[in-house]
């Protein structure tokens, strides 16, 4: 079993930065690959990147590529998105989430373990 607890969302205007962390807990935790989606309003969960247990390997999407980076810090059982040149859209609740598998995916069913989100709001 793992607990998933995401930190750092807020409000911060179009072009400025954000660091989200989420603390992993639980006897297993450092073996789980990692990802972190979002939710805008209204819309369905979108998969933003993840990344391997041993940190060593990340995979993005598209429409976040060259803005976000996950990395992993296996000594505090803590996976962080550091987002930069934040746009509007990028407005929603972002989660993250574990897979026991670990795997590096971007398909939502394939991770067991969620956190509860954080909410980020990008003003223009």
């Amino acid at each position: 079993q793992v607990q998933l607890v995401e930190s750092g969302g807020g409000l911060v205007q179009a072009g400025g930065s954000l660091r989200l962390s989420c603390a992993a807990s639980g006897r297993t935790a450092g073996s789980y690959s990692l990802g972190w989606f979002r939710r805008p309003l209204g819309k369905e969960r979108e998969f933003l990147a993840a990344i391997g247990n041993s940190s060593g390997n990340a995979y993005y999407a598209d429409p976040v590529k060259g803005r976000f980076t996950i990395s992993r810090d296996n000594a505090k059982n803590t996976v962080y998105l550091q987002m930069n040149n934040l746009k509007p859209e990028d407005t929603a609740v972002y989660y993250c989430a574990a897979d026991r598998w670990a795997r590096i995916s971007p398909l939502i069913y394939e991770y067991e373990y969620w956190g509860n989100g954080t909410l980020v709001i990008v003003s223009s």
